[in-house]
């Protein structure tokens, strides 16, 4: 500031001056817009269940266990014996009795037997197969979502204690359950020996394929009463522009209208800037001041 010159001056000496030293009082952080892919998906949780499940009894009355040959998590063929019965007044005997088999090949889930058990035909099933040994998540949407999902759309399936794994919608229903108002659908995880029944798992359906655009820090967009706003900067001077927000995903906000791949924009929103400031530029690595 000119010595003797009085402080409310000094914005009109400024100006006179800026054809000949533009002046950049503010120091800001900036980014650049970029093209990014965002997958459009839908998270939903559920638990591992077969696909397809085999219920086993025997196929009359009046028996007894003497035998149990399988336990749950092991791999069965069609044909092959999984207990072995009696009737009630027989001596049991390794290896004799009424041979009770699988009907088809597939994982044991679970047993319900016990040497000296009777078994019924109208009880509860001696032991549950997963056939072919498919499984699927059993999960839960809202019902407003159910107009996204469509079978075969393809989900990438968080299992604890496993990992991530590929799935694919199998079936969306036609109706949801009255008391939570919540739908239950399947999304098939296929054969995997490491699943088992009763596994919490966390899905992301694609439901809307992947869109490539422009993309800002989530940080540089600012939410008003009038929508969403970006301050851009061109020619070292602050543009303060409405946009529309569409994904977000890993800090990345989608633009899909309103900025374009190179523009540069103030890398976090609710800076002290208004439009027509002129700004002085930064990369994010170096300290932004004011």
């Amino acid at each position: 500031m000119t010595a003797g010159l009085p402080y409310w001056h000094a914005p009109k000496l400024a100006a006179q001056s800026a054809t000949s030293n533009p002046p950049s009082d503010i120091s800001v952080s900036v980014a650049t817009a970029e093209r990014h892919c965002f997958s459009d998906t839908l998270q939903v949780t559920g638990v591992v269940v077969p696909r397809n499940e085999i219920l086993v009894r025997p196929n009359r009355e009046g028996l007894q266990i003497s035998e149990v040959l399988v336990e749950p998590g092991d791999s069965v063929i069609s044909g092959q014996v999984l207990a072995r019965l009696i009737p009630l007044d027989s001596q049991p005997g390794r290896g004799s009795g009424i041979a009770l088999q699988a009907p088809t090949a597939g994982i044991v889930v679970s047993k319900n037997v016990a040497i000296g058990a009777l078994a019924s035909a109208r009880g509860a099933p001696l032991f549950r197969i997963a056939g072919a040994g498919e499984m699927e998540l059993l999960a839960e949407t809202p019902a407003k979502t159910l107009d996204r999902i469509a079978a075969d759309q393809p989900a990438r399936v968080e299992i604890l204690g496993i990992g991530e794994l590929p799935g694919k919608v199998r079936f969306v229903p036609a109706a949801i359950t009255s008391t939570t108002q919540l739908a239950q659908l399947r999304i098939s995880l296929g054969s995997d020996s490491r699943l088992r029944v009763g596994l919490f798992g966390l899905a992301k359906i694609e439901v809307g394929g992947n869109r490539c655009g422009p993309a800002i820090p989530l940080a540089a967009v600012l939410y008003g009463s009038d929508g969403a706003v970006v301050q851009v900067v061109r020619n070292n001077v602050i543009e303060t522009r409405r946009v529309r927000v569409g994904l977000v995903a890993q800090g990345q906000a989608e633009i899909r209208q309103g900025v374009n791949i190179g523009d540069i924009v103030v890398a976090r929103a609710g800076s002290f800037v208004r439009d027509g400031d002129r700004v002085r530029v930064v990369k994010a690595s170096e300290p932004a001041s004011q």
